[in-house]
């Protein structure tokens, strides 16, 4: 089950997520990357 959350992030980092989630091929939406993102620092995928 997902629940949503809230997050303070600089805006320079704001800014390389949203050119990352332009093409749809990789990342669906920010979300998405941020999910990624936080299984490989917890040592997934």
């Amino acid at each position: 089950m997902k629940k949503t959350i809230s997050a303070t992030i600089e805006e320079e980092l704001i800014n390389w997520i949203s050119e990352q989630c332009i093409n749809k091929l990789k990342y669906r939406n920010k979300s998405h990357l941020i999910e990624i993102a936080l299984e490989k620092l917890r040592g997934g995928r």
